[in-house]
């Protein structure tokens, strides 16, 4: 089995996001110790951002990664009510007419076989049913349905900036990661 493995966050290991996907990660070497995991750091090594001098030039190693995976990991932290710009930069190359999607007379067709993905995703206040999680979460769905990927779980934190909230927050998007165990991955 083969896991893409994604994170997006700029705070290293004080990340709550990459603490959870590695949580999910490990959920599933654990049932499957051979798992051959190809891992992208969007936040501390970003890929450059979308341009006319890089359009199309630099994605089909990505896209390969993405296609090749049985299983997607993004850890997905909101930035300014919206994904990391790591993670978007990511995005924009593996979102691509004719290799990800095409499109036709009946509209657009995604072109990447469907796989399990998770999202996990962090952020500081607590925005669940709001316009705010459409565009951090349901962005990420919408993409990903695009390109034919609809087998997507979420694992939310949220409200990591309440102390109120914070602890109770992980404890519950822990509780999240075990479930995959529990269940087999």
């Amino acid at each position: 089995m083969k896991l893409l493995h994604l994170d997006s966050s700029i705070l290293g290991d004080a990340s709550v996001s990459r603490q959870l996907t590695r949580g999910v990660v490990e959920v599933y070497r654990a049932v499957d110790p051979r798992l051959d995991v190809v891992y992208r750091d969007l936040g501390t090594e970003p890929l450059p951002h979308l341009s006319a001098a890089n359009l199309g030039k630099d994605g089909d190693p990505l896209i390969d990664e993405l296609k090749s995976a049985d299983v997607l990991v993004i850890g997905a932290p909101m930035y300014n009510f919206t994904i990391a710009t790591g993670l978007k930069s990511w995005i924009d190359r593996v979102t691509v007419a004719g290799k990800t999607f095409k499109y036709t007379d009946a509209g657009p067709v995604g072109l990447v076989p469907d796989k399990k993905t998770w999202i996990v995703a962090t952020s500081g206040g607590a925005y669940a049913g709001t316009p705010i999680a459409t565009m951090h979460v349901g962005y990420l769905k919408t993409v990903l349905n695009f390109v034919g990927i609809r087998d997507i779980e979420v694992i939310c934190a949220e409200g990591l900036a309440l102390p109120d909230r914070r602890d109770r927050s992980i404890a519950e998007a822990r509780g999240r990661v075990q479930s995959i165990a529990i269940a087999g991955a």
